[in-house]
Formats: structure tokens, C-alpha cells, sequence
């Protein structure tokens, strides 16, 4: 099994048509519902990030997830987040989906790997975003202040992605 999000297969027109929709979903989620934290703000865009790639797969849900992010952070006032968030996004994503791909559809949400595989995305997320930001402030003090926001963030997210999933799950088919 290959753990590369690209599998080295040809984009079908379909599949670039999905991302860059299901991009635009990650992009409102981070855009639209931002909650102000040192550094940045708190948003609802990894719920959408891991729904898109439980529900459409690996490699459409991290394209849509670095995509629609770094969108957020240029037309949000964050360009210099935008390679950071890629990076971030990309890896959260990759590690959630590898987490999650031998959960079965129906376990999703009773699986403690599913929890787990959110539990490891967040602090991938959180640790990254915290040190990205003492380097580009050039201050531990300033990347550490924004932790506390983003562990809220993340277990908001958490909290989101199984609310949205369970309401999600039998209205739309999983393609992964």
C-alpha cells in the first residue's frame, strides 16, 4: 500500500471538478466562521477537511484540504500562512486518512481509531501551527500563545466532524 496521496494516477475531469468544489466547502469552513486566537483565528475547516477525506478519499480530501486552507489564508489577510498551512494541511490530512482507511463504514463512528486518527491529525495540526509561528515571529512566547486557541479548535473540530458525519452517513456514499 502506498501512502502517497497521489498514487500516481491520472486526475479524471470528474475528480478535479470534485476538488476544486469540495476545496470551496473547506474554504467557507475556514472563512466564513472565524473565532479570533493569538496568531490567527479558529474555524469549523478541519471538520470539513476529514469528511472530505473519509467520504471521498485520500487523495481528493488532501488536495481539497490544502487547497480550500490556503485560499482561506490569502483572501483572509495570512499570505505568509499560506506554505505553512499547505505543509500542515498536507500532512493532517495524509495522517488521517492513513488512520482511517481500514475503519469500515460502519464503524466510523463507534471506531476508537477514528478518535485516534482525529486526536493525531489535531496535534499535527496544533504542534505545526505552533511552530510555524515561533518561527515566523521569531518568538517561542508567540507561538506558544497560540496552543491553547488551537487545542480548542481541535477538539471543536472533532466535536464537528462527528456531529456532520452522523448526520452525513446515510445520505451520502463513501468513496474511499
Amino acid at each position: 500500500m502506498s501512502i502517497s496521496p497521489i498514487n500516481h494516477q491520472r486526475w479524471t475531469a470528474r475528480e478535479i471538478c470534485l476538488v476544486a468544489v469540495m476545496s470551496a466547502v473547506v474554504f467557507v469552513a475556514t472563512f466564513v466562521p472565524k473565532i479570533p486566537i493569538p496568531l490567527g483565528y479558529a474555524h469549523l475547516g478541519d471538520a470539513a477537511i476529514f469528511l472530505i477525506v473519509l467520504l471521498a478519499g485520500r487523495r481528493q480530501g488532501v488536495w481539497a484540504g490544502c487547497i480550500g486552507s490556503a485560499f482561506a489564508d490569502l483572501l483572509g489577510g495570512f499570505p505568509l500562512w499560506i506554505g505553512p498551512t499547505i505543509l500542515i494541511k498536507f500532512i493532517m490530512a495524509l495522517s488521517f486518512a492513513i488512520f482511517v482507511e481500514k475503519v469500515s463504514e460502519e464503524n466510523v463512528l463507534k471506531s476508537s481509531r477514528t478518535f485516534i486518527a482525529l486526536v493525531i491529525a489535531t496535534t499535527i495540526m496544533t504542534a505545526g501551527y505552533t511552530i510555524f509561528g515561533a518561527i515566523l515571529y521569531d518568538s517561542l512566547e508567540a507561538g506558544l500563545s497560540s496552543a491553547p486557541g488551537l487545542l480548542i479548535e481541535s477538539a471543536v473540530n472533532i466535536l464537528a466532524f462527528y456531529i456532520a458525519f452522523a448526520l452525513l452517513k446515510d445520505r451520502v456514499a463513501i468513496n474511499r
